[in-house]
């Protein structure tokens, strides 16, 4: 079952979604919200697939309030305003809902959007290994295998046993290579496998023993593995 919640302003709006929703056999929505604080610290603590999301509210943008998240649900924008549209695909919505819509329309974004978690899904279970250039050789390392990446001039150097590997590229190229999900970049110097980390701090994380600072440009990292805990 793929779980959703909705923000409205309007009550009317919300009573329309929740009407819709409970037609569709493959959704659940989980609750809505009138109020953007409530919400946000409802997706803090709950694992949220598809979030449908009004534009034009009293308190913050909903374009903005999308943006501000630390862990990002799928986003089906609802609105009256149709100028919102573009700048709505460039934050990546599956899907743009022009208020009032007809449950045929609502229901054609909710496919798109379920498509779009299924196709994730599958690049995540196909993606387990990276081949780097390692002296004049091309060698695969299993991701389940990194303990940390770290950038040493023109170099990065890839932690894994029994010994690391230099190979020549940047963090910013390899961050390309790696499943959004499973690494974070912390620092202009670091990448951390999520799934590595024993502890963490506002400034620090430990890795096998190994303490990584987290960097003051980086401060929505403490926020974004606090919330990927508290789903576990």
């Amino acid at each position: 079952m793929i779980k959703c919640i909705a923000i409205d302003d309007e009550p009317l709006a919300l009573q329309v979604v929740l009407e819709y929703c409970s037609r569709i056999s493959f959704l659940s929505l989980e609750k809505v919200f009138t109020d953007t604080d409530e919400a946000r610290e409802y997706l803090k603590q709950n694992k949220v697939d598809i979030l449908f999301l009004d534009i034009q509210m009293p308190d913050i943008n909903g374009l903005q309030f999308y943006k501000s998240l630390s862990v990002k649900p799928i986003v089906v924008f609802t609105t009256a305003y149709k100028d919102f549209a573009v700048e709505g695909f460039t934050v990546d919505a599956v899907d743009y809902l022009l208020k009032p819509f007809e449950y045929d329309r609502f229901l054609k974004a909710c496919y798109k959007a379920k498509e779009y978690l299924e196709f994730l899904s599958s690049q995540e279970l196909q993606l387990n290994s990276i081949f780097v250039k390692v002296n004049y050789e091309i060698m695969k390392i299993n991701l389940k295998d990194i303990e940390l990446i770290e950038a040493l001039d023109d170099y990065i150097k890839i932690h894994i046993k029994p010994s690391p590997v230099l190979t020549l590229m940047t963090l910013k190229s390899i961050s390309d290579k790696l499943p959004a999900r499973d690494f974070l970049r912390v620092h202009r110097s670091f990448i951390v496998p999520i799934h590595k980390i024993e502890k963490f701090s506002k400034s620090k994380i430990w890795i096998s023993g190994k303490e990584v600072p987290i960097g003051s440009s980086y401060n929505n990292v403490y926020e974004h593995l606090l919330t990927i805990s508290k789903l576990g």
